[in-house]
């Protein structure tokens, strides 16, 4: 019982600094309308969101919003300049092709987030998942590497390790 209230309260929490987000105010009815939904939202679906309520801790949602600052701030920046500068000047090379990226996580949300990640990210995109062999096909705007491992060290390790802490 004690696990399902930490679940409810924690996404609860979570969806209420989505809503604040979202909303972009801080108004006294917004605060208060997004709290009420946010608490109405996770009784509904903490249970489908949080698989494990043993593993939700602060330092766990610490790490995520770590991983989602970096990544919004370093990261896509990083792949939206780069993709801009290939089409703003043609005579930099592209060079686009499928790659073979094996992954070691093990819960299906902490691969959803580096698929998803890599999908956002300018540049690439995660065109499936194969659980078994446990890799994921990625279209690469710019294949560098062609070895699986250091396709991983090009594009997925850093969201890998986020998801791994956060997730595993």
């Amino acid at each position: 019982m004690r696990g399902c209230v930490k679940a409810l309260a924690l996404t609860a929490v979570m969806l209420y600094g989505v809503y604040l987000a979202l909303a972009g105010s801080l108004s006294p009815t917004d605060l208060v309308f997004g709290a009420v939904s946010a608490v109405i939202a996770a009784a509904i679906t903490y249970d489908l969101l949080v698989e494990n309520p043993g593993k939700l801790s602060v330092s766990r949602l610490a790490t995520l919003l770590k991983y989602l600052v970096r990544y919004f701030l370093v990261d896509e920046v990083k792949a939206h300049i780069d993709v801009a500068r290939r089409a703003l000047s043609p005579s930099l090379p592209i060079n686009p092709g499928f790659v073979e990226v094996p992954y070691d996580l093990n819960s299906e949300f902490a691969v959803l987030t580096v698929a998803n990640s890599v999908t956002n990210t300018p540049g690439t995109v995660t065109v499936a998942v194969d659980e078994e062999r446990r890799r994921l096909y990625i279209h690469w705007i710019d294949v560098r590497v062609t070895e699986p491992e250091k396709c991983r060290d090009a594009i997925t390790r850093r969201f890998e390790e986020y998801a791994r802490r956060v997730f595993d």
